[in-house]
């Protein structure tokens, strides 16, 4: 009887602890879904502004993987770092830093389908949290491949 009452408290300490990790697991894949409408670009739009010569130019920036930069990124864009670390926020955050807040910036990663990336919604974040207001993010459906290169939209490979 005494071992079964000294083994409850840790058989519960564990489940808790799965539960939480499964649910830590599942918000941090739907981050992107959180993102407000408002902030979202459509390839399409984006396309449109690229090829304006009226329109101001956006600074692109990629927070995804540099594998997928170097296979293939909008022209103009850079290369960040996934913002998913801490290592691509810092580097986010520096490359923006003297900027005026209200320089049009678009972010964009493609990796994986909207609601599993793990990139977006942190950048997101960051650049909301240091004031700009002029940010909008590439609503990418399913990845890069697929929703821009495939759709004959201005691609550039390498570095």
């Amino acid at each position: 009887m005494s071992l079964r009452i000294k083994f409850r408290p840790m058989l519960l300490f564990f489940i808790f602890g799965a539960v939480a990790i499964a649910l830590a697991s599942v918000a941090l894949a739907y981050q992107a879904n959180l993102i407000p409408a408002s902030h979202l670009i459509n390839p399409d739009d984006l396309v449109k502004i690229l090829q304006s010569a009226k329109s101001e130019k956006p600074l692109m920036i990629q927070v995804g993987s540099h594998v997928l930069y170097t296979q293939a990124h909008i022209p103009g864009s850079e290369y960040i770092g996934p913002a998913s670390s801490e290592g691509g926020l810092v580097s986010l955050r520096k490359r923006v830093e003297s900027l005026p807040r209200k320089k049009f910036i678009v972010i964009y990663c493609g990796c994986c389908p909207w609601s599993h990336c793990p990139n977006i919604s942190p950048a997101d974040d960051a650049l909301h949290a240091m004031g700009f207001t002029n940010v909008k993010v590439l609503y990418i459906a399913d990845n890069f491949g697929t929703d821009w290169v495939e759709k004959r939209y201005p691609v550039a490979k390498g570095d």
